[in-house]
């Protein structure tokens, strides 16, 4: 597991979305691509969080971003997911952990004195060359989505 910064290459990968069949950075080339990493399917943050990017999808689009949510939840789990919020954004399905092991979000957590392993909420911001631009860490949901938005329109 690596520590991703700005400048890295970001790892490529390949992922079943519960609508396009398939998703991989490399059908984004000359696209800034949004990758954000969310622990669960409706759970309340990760809920807001995908509601969040689905509502503000035409903005990010018009500043020529893609916007990716992946957690390990199933391409079925995310069509029902998508269904029942509306959401608009690609969901992919990283069941197996390869994607979340390679940028870093498979995290040791803790939670109501229990330690367990899991997503750590992380969003990624993947320049048209393929080299990261930003990255948020340890994500609060409140506000998020408009700072990200801000960094794709400033060309940061």
């Amino acid at each position: 597991m690596s520590t991703l910064n700005p400048g890295d290459k970001a790892p490529d990968f390949s992922m079943p979305t519960d609508s396009a069949g398939k998703v991989s950075l490399s059908d984004f080339r000359g696209k800034n691509v949004v990758l954000f990493f969310y622990p669960k399917d409706d759970t309340p943050g990760c809920t807001k969080e995908a509601i969040g990017f689905s509502g503000k999808i035409d903005e990010f689009e018009a500043a020529g971003a893609v916007v990716i949510g992946v957690s390990k939840d199933t391409a079925a789990k995310h069509g029902k997911f998508r269904a029942k919020h509306e959401l608009t954004v690609i969901l992919a399905s990283d069941a197996e952990g390869d994607v979340t092991e390679r940028y870093g979000v498979w995290k040791e957590k803790q939670m109501y004195g229990k330690t367990y392993w899991g997503i750590e909420r992380s969003t990624f911001l993947i320049g048209p060359d393929g080299k990261l631009k930003a990255v948020w860490r340890k994500v609060k949901v409140p506000g998020h989505v408009d700072e990200v938005l801000e960094t794709v329109k400033s060309g940061s």
